[in-house]
């Protein structure tokens, strides 16, 4: 086989990988719109209580899911909020400060961090209330705020190697371009590296939204609950979306049960796109700051 006839043996290939990974994803929507379309209702919502009261506040939610679209939402911003200045920073450093020798080793702890299971996780996070239950406050209980802080530690991994990458992939003239005129380290990293990294400092955070999004297996351990209506405060149980569908598909008493399974994993596909869609604005709108202004 000459070189021309593999390339295309190889382009064919990537091809039907692609090709096989875009059906996948089209198999897998399709069946959840056609279980689950049916029971997009205000009843999956909202249930018995008048969605206007419901919006408005005036009145609790307790048999639809809009309280843990709510506490979903939270989840997703506080978790994220907590792991992207952790992460960016120790990005930075293992790309631009770290030594070799140092940057190996922190760089093998993330990669440990990142192979760590789900539900250790949430171990950790419930051991972190027992232990601060025990010796800091009685009051300390599983809550929204450990659950986003067990959720950080499982994002954090995506967010230092993203940023990492992004800012190693920078052509070496340009990480020297800075310093050459006379800049500083720090200066070059704010007003050079960082805005040329932005893109997949951003795709990092995106990656971050969606694991935190779906993960069951932490919040199952750190404060989620069935039914307790809107996120009051952090220090609070809340209810998040991915439970609903998981206990609800585990312990359906009929069809119509079955089919808001589906109906909440077609809002959480839902959530997760708006979301998405935020943090694609944002990157556009700071890409177009960086770099249409000069």
């Amino acid at each position: 086989m000459n070189g021309r006839a593999g390339e295309r043996v190889f382009q064919f290939l990537c091809w039907l990988s692609a090709a096989a990974l875009i059906g996948a994803v089209l198999m897998i929507l399709g069946y959840l719109v056609l279980k689950g379309a049916g029971s997009l209702t205000p009843e999956l919502l909202f249930g018995d209580t008048d969605p206007l009261k419901a919006l408005t506040g005036r009145a609790q939610v307790f048999d639809g899911i809009l309280p843990a679209m709510a506490g979903t939402v939270a989840l997703v911003v506080l978790s994220v909020g907590f792991a992207l200045p952790v992460g960016i920073a120790a990005g930075i450093y293992f790309a631009v400060y770290a030594p070799p020798r140092v940057k190996g080793v922190l760089a093998l702890l993330v990669d440990i961090l990142a192979s760590v299971p789900s539900i250790v996780i949430g171990l950790f996070g419930l051991a972190l209330v027992i232990f601060l239950h025990k010796h800091l406050s009685p009051a300390i209980q599983p809550s929204l705020l450990i659950s986003s802080i067990a959720l950080a530690c499982l994002v954090l991994p995506y967010i230092i190697r993203t940023t990492e990458v992004s800012i190693d992939s920078i052509e070496p003239e340009l990480k020297l371009a800075g310093q050459a005129f006379g800049a500083s380290k720090l200066q070059n990293t704010f007003y050079i590296l960082i805005p040329r990294a932005l893109s997949g400092i951003i795709s990092g955070s995106i990656l971050a939204i969606g694991r935190a999004a779906e993960d069951t297996a932490v919040i199952m351990l750190t404060g989620v609950v069935a039914s307790v209506g809107m996120p009051g405060a952090l220090t609070g149980k809340y209810e998040a979306v991915p439970f609903f569908i998981y206990y609800i598909s585990a312990q359906y008493a009929n069809q119509r049960e079955l089919a808001q399974g589906y109906g909440a994993a077609l809002v959480l596909l839902m959530i997760c796109l708006g979301l998405f869609g935020l943090a694609f604005l944002i990157k556009r709108r700071l890409e177009s700051r960086f770099f249409y202004r000069g």
